[in-house]
C-alpha cells in the first residue's frame, strides 16, 4: 500500500507505517547488603547479587519495563523467623528512581512460597525476578537509578504445639520447683506422654512465642489447684483456671484426664508475646504443652522486614524516549514523510512520501467541487515491503494558517477491470455508448416484396393448368 499525502486547508496529512523500534537494553550488576528482620534470623547480614535490565531507547507509548533478577551472592541466607509448620512466603520490593525528564519511582515486586515445615533459621528462597513498568506519554530523557531493596516474610495461618520439655522454643521454669514426668500411659492422652508437675505455691513457668493466640494444655484432675495466667506481664482474661472443676463450676470426679485445653486466648497482635502460669496454692499443678496460634494475616509483619542497601558503585541508565504517535515520525521509518507543500492552481496533491510503489494513483481536483477523473497507472502494485497486516498511524503536520476558501474535495474511484461496452468502432472514442447501426434501403425492401409476389402468381398458374389436365383425362 503506497503512502498517500493529501493537500488540505492549512495542513498536510501523512499516512506512514507504524514502526516500533527494537529497544536496546542495559544490564546493571548491583550488590546489596541486607540487615534486620529475617536477615537477623538467618546469617545476620545477607549479601545479594542482582541484575537490573533497563531499556535505553523507546518510543512514546512504549512501556518502560524494568526487570530485576535476584540471587544470593555467597553462603549467607535469610532465615525463617520462628517455628513454621506450613512454610511461608517471601516478598521482595525494589526501588527504581526516575529523574530528569520524569520525577518518580518504580517499585518492582515479586514473591515466592516457602516449603514447610520450617524451624527458626531455616534458609529461605528468593524470587528469581521482580519487575515493574511505566507508560511513556511524552518524548524526553529519563535517568533510571536503582535504590534499596526490601525483603518481607508472611507466615501462614497455623497452630503449633510446644511440648513441656521442648528445646526450641523452650519453656522456662522457676528453678527447683518443677518435676519432669515422662513415660505416661497412652490412655491418659498426655501430649508426647509426658508433663511437668509442681505442688509448690508461687512456682511458675513461661513461654515466649510469636503469634496471635495461645492455649494452655494440661490434665483435668480432682487433685489440682487454681492456676494464675499472665500475658505480657498482665493478668489475662480470665485471670485464673482451676483444673479440678468443670466449666459449670462443679467438681471433677476423674483424675489424669490429659490433653485438655484448660485456657485459651486469641486476638493478639502478631508479634512476640510471653505467657506465664503460676501455681496459686500448694496443690498439684501440671503443664503438658502450650498451643501457639497464628491467624490469617493481612500482610507481612513489619518486624520481619529486611532492608538491603547498595554496596557496589552507584550506577544509572539514561533512557531516551523518541517520537511515537502524536509526534513527528522518526527517521528510522522507511518512508520519506515530508509533504509537498507547493500550491497548485488545480488543487492537485502528489504523494511525495509514498514508500517505494511502482505506480501511485494521482488524483486531481478541479475547482468548483467537480468530481475528478482518476487515471491510475495500470502497472501500479503493492509495495513488497508492506505486509497486509501492517498498522498505520496518521501524523498531522502544521503547514501555516488554514484558509477557509481553499477547500478542496478529492474523491478516489475504483478502476474498471473490464470494458463497459462489447464493441467499440475502429478509431472511435471510448464514450461508453454502443455504436449506431446503418438503416436498411427502401428500394431493396420494395424489390424483395415484388419478387415474392411474382413467384406466388406463377405458382398459382401452374396449379390451374395441372388441374385442367387432370379434368381432360377423365372426360
Amino acid at each position: 500500500m503506497a503512502a498517500l499525502a493529501l493537500g488540505l486547508a492549512g495542513t498536510a496529512a501523512i499516512v506512514v507505517p507504524s514502526v516500533t523500534a527494537q529497544a536496546n537494553t542495559a544490564d546493571l550488576v548491583v550488590d546489596y547488603a541486607c540487615t534486620q528482620g529475617i536477615a537477623s534470623s538467618g546469617s545476620g547480614t545477607v549479601y545479594l547479587r542482582t541484575n537490573l535490565t533497563v531499556p535505553t531507547t523507546l518510543k512514546v507509548g512504549d512501556p518502560l519495563n524494568v526487570a530485576w533478577n535476584l540471587a544470593y551472592r555467597d553462603a549467607t541466607r535469610f532465615g525463617a523467623p520462628t517455628l513454621l509448620p506450613n512454610g511461608g512466603r517471601i516478598y521482595v520490593t525494589g526501588e527504581v528512581n526516575l529523574s530528569d525528564g520524569w520525577q518518580g519511582q518504580l517499585q518492582p515486586v515479586g514473591n515466592v512460597d516457602q516449603a514447610g515445615p520450617m524451624k527458626k533459621g531455616t534458609p529461605l528462597n528468593l524470587p528469581s525476578t521482580i519487575s515493574d513498568f511505566a507508560y511513556t506519554t511524552r518524548a524526553g530523557t529519563v535517568t533510571v537509578k536503582p535504590g534499596k531493596l526490601y525483603v518481607d516474610f508472611r507466615p501462614p495461618a497455623s497452630e503449633v504445639m510446644v511440648n513441656d520439655d521442648q528445646v526450641e522454643p523452650k519453656i522456662n521454669y522457676s528453678a527447683g520447683d518443677w518435676v519432669d514426668v515422662n513415660d505416661r500411659p497412652s490412655g491418659d492422652n498426655d501430649y508426647h506422654l509426658d508433663f511437668h508437675q509442681t505442688n509448690k505455691a508461687g512456682a511458675w513457668a513461661e513461654l515466649t512465642f510469636t503469634g496471635t493466640g495461645i492455649e494452655y494444655v494440661a490434665q483435668k484432675d480432682r487433685r489440682g489447684g487454681p492456676v494464675e495466667i499472665w500475658v505480657d506481664n498482665q493478668l489475662s482474661t480470665p485471670p485464673r483456671v482451676d483444673p479440678s472443676k468443670n466449666d459449670d463450676g462443679t467438681l471433677v470426679n476423674d483424675s489424669n484426664v490429659g490433653g485438655q485445653t484448660l485456657w485459651s486466648f486469641t486476638g493478639l497482635e502478631y508479634k512476640q508475646h510471653t505467657i506465664t502460669i503460676k501455681n496459686v496454692e500448694d496443690k498439684r499443678t501440671l503443664l503438658d504443652a502450650f498451643r501457639v496460634i497464628t491467624g490469617e494475616l493481612p500482610g507481612p509483619p513489619p518486624q520481619y522486614r529486611a532492608e538491603c542497601t547498595l554496596i557496589s558503585a552507584p550506577v544509572a541508565v539514561q533512557v531516551t524516549i523518541g517520537g511515537g504517535a502524536g509526534s513527528s515520525p522518526s527517521p528510522d521509518s522507511s518512508p520519506d514523510t515530508s509533504p509537498d507543500t507547493s500550491a497548485s492552481p488545480s488543487g492537485s496533491a502528489s504523494p511525495s512520501g509514498s514508500p517505494s510503489a511502482s505506480g501511485s494513483p494521482s488524483a486531481s481536483a478541479t475547482p468548483g467541487g467537480q468530481s475528478p477523473s482518476p487515471s491510475p497507472s495500470p502497472s501500479a502494485s503493492r509495495s513488497p515491503n508492506l505486509s497486509a497486516t501492517q498498522n498505520y498511524v496518521v501524523a498531522v503536520l502544521p503547514q501555516g494558517s488554514p484558509s477557509p476558501t481553499a477547500t478542496r474535495t478529492v474523491t478516489l474511484t475504483a478502476t474498471p477491470t473490464v470494458a463497459q461496452v462489447a464493441v467499440t468502432p475502429q478509431g472511435g472514442a471510448q464514450t461508453g455508448e454502443a455504436p449506431e447501426r446503418m438503416a436498411a434501403s427502401g428500394v431493396l425492401l420494395i424489390g424483395s416484396g415484388g419478387a415474392l409476389l411474382v413467384i406466388g402468381m406463377l405458382s398459382g398458374v401452374a396449379m390451374l393448368r395441372r388441374r385442367a389436365a387432370h379434368a381432360g383425362e377423365r372426360s
